[in-house]
C-alpha cells in the first residue's frame, strides 16, 4: 500500500486555504483521505507488530492526529493542522512513550520513532541507564543500518552543559544532555508516492525497534 497522490493534494489547497469554509466545502475529500490513513495506518501496524508485538490489538483509528488546531494560545489562528500525523504505539498514542511516527506534508513528510518528550522521571532514568549501559546505547546508535537511516543526533531540545548530576567527562555526555530521543528521517514525495514506500517504512521501523526496547523497558521501571 501507498499514499495517495490527492492526499498530498489535499494538503497543499489546504495550506492556501486555511478557513473553516473552504474545508466544510471539502469535507467529503477530507473523509476520504481519513478512510484512507485508516487503511494505511491499519496495514503498517499488522507489519509492526511481526517484530514489535506491544501493537498487537491497536486500534488504527487511535493512532491518527486530529487535523484541527489548538490555537488558543497561538498567535497563528488558521483552524487546520496542513499535515498528517500518525504514531503508533502499543496501548495508546501517549506521545511521551515509545511508537514509530509517520509524519506526511507535502516537502516535508518524515518517517521517525524514539520517545519525543519523556517526563521528567523518564528522562532521569534514561540518562541512569546510557550511563550504567553505555555499550547497550552505543551498540543500538552506532548500528551502520540505523545511522544510514537517521544520523547520530536526536530530534530533541539539547542541554549546553551537562545535566545536573551527571559528570561532565562522561564518555556519553552529548547524548545525556538530550531531553528526548527520537529519530527522523526526510522522505521525497514521490517516495512517499510510490510503490515501494510501505516497503521502506518498515524497514525504517524495525530499524528503530532496538532503540525502542531500550527505552521502554527502561521507562517501564519503577
Amino acid at each position: 500500500m501507498k499514499i495517495g497522490k490527492n492526499i498530498l493534494q489535499f494538503l497543499s489547497e489546504l495550506k492556501i486555504n486555511n478557513n473553516r469554509n473552504w474545508f466544510l466545502e471539502n469535507k467529503v475529500r477530507f473523509q476520504e483521505i481519513q478512510n484512507e490513513l485508516i487503511m494505511l495506518t491499519g496495514s503498517l501496524l499488522g507489519e509492526i507488530e511481526k517484530f514489535d508485538k506491544t501493537l498487537k490489538g491497536v486500534d488504527p483509528k487511535s493512532c491518527i492526529f486530529r487535523i484541527y488546531k489548538d490555537v488558543r494560545f497561538s498567535k497563528d489562528k488558521s483552524p487546520y493542522k496542513t499535515h498528517f500525523g500518525i504514531f503508533m504505539r502499543g496501548g495508546n498514542r501517549k506521545i511521551d512513550g515509545t511508537g514509530y511516527y509517520l509524519h506526511i506534508e507535502p516537502d516535508g513528510s518524515l518517517l521517525g520513532g524514539g520517545c519525543y518528550q519523556p517526563e521528567p522521571k523518564a528522562l532521569q532514568q534514561i540518562r541512569e541507564r546510557i550511563v550504567t549501559d553505555t555499550k547497550s546505547f552505543r551498540k543500538i546508535i552506532e548500528n551502520q543500518k540505523f545511522v544510514q537511516n537517521f544520523g547520530t543526533t536526536f530530534y530533541a531540545e539539547k542541554l549546553k552543559t551537562a545535566p545536573k548530576g551527571f559528570a561532565k567527562d562522561h564518555p556519553a555526555i552529548e547524548f545525556l544532555k538530550y531531553k528526548g530521543f527520537a529519530v527522523g528521517k526526510k522522505i521525497k514525495n514521490s517516495d512517499l508516492t510510490s510503490n515501494h514506500f510501505m516497503d521502506d517504512a518498515i524497514q525504517s521501523f524495525r530499524t528503530i525497534y532496538p532503540l525502542n526496547q531500550f527505552l521502554e523497558e527502561t521507562m517501564a521501571k519503577k
